[in-house]
């Protein structure tokens, strides 16, 4: 008699298991934030070259940093901000600083069920300053979660 109940409970966990872990919703792998994706370039030979050190943040957001004094960047990572049409950022090369401008605009778009939503930019333009920045060059004005440049920025 033990052994049947053993039996029915075998079974009975065997149907349940496998019904119980496919209604578990499945986690979002996918990249959720569009970020401007910007390769810095040696103007001089024009090849893909970190800088000595690189730091980002926005205009009046010292305290909140996104690169600070990091070495070994060779693509900048540039949040957007989806409330607004446009957005600054202090940038610093090496030793020289410059602001960089965005002016853009924003869509939402569904990633996927279990991701949601996000935000995509259509960059109009930019503007910069030339103090270790020579040249910055729009490449890819869709900004998505694909690891696609975006813009180039040559020092």
């Amino acid at each position: 008699m033990r052994s049947f109940i053993t039996i029915i409970l075998s079974v009975f966990v065997a149907i349940l298991l496998p019904g119980i872990v496919s209604c578990t919703p499945e986690s979002c792998l996918e990249e959720t934030i569009a970020f401007v994706k910007a390769p810095l370039y040696s103007s001089s030979s024009e090849i893909n070259v970190a800088p000595t050190s690189l730091t980002l943040y926005g205009l009046d957001l010292e305290d909140n940093r996104i690169y600070d004094n990091t070495k070994s960047v060779k693509k900048a990572q540039i949040p957007m901000d989806p409330e607004e049409e446009n957005c600054s950022f202090i940038i610093g090369i090496n030793s020289g600083t410059d602001t960089l401008t965005f002016f853009y605009t924003t869509f939402t778009h569904l990633i996927s069920r279990e991701c949601g939503y996000t935000f995509f930019y259509n960059i109009d333009s930019l503007i910069t300053t030339r103090n270790s920045i020579d040249t910055v060059i729009i490449k890819n004005r869709y900004v998505t979660t694909a690891d696609a440049e975006n813009i180039r920025i040559y020092y």
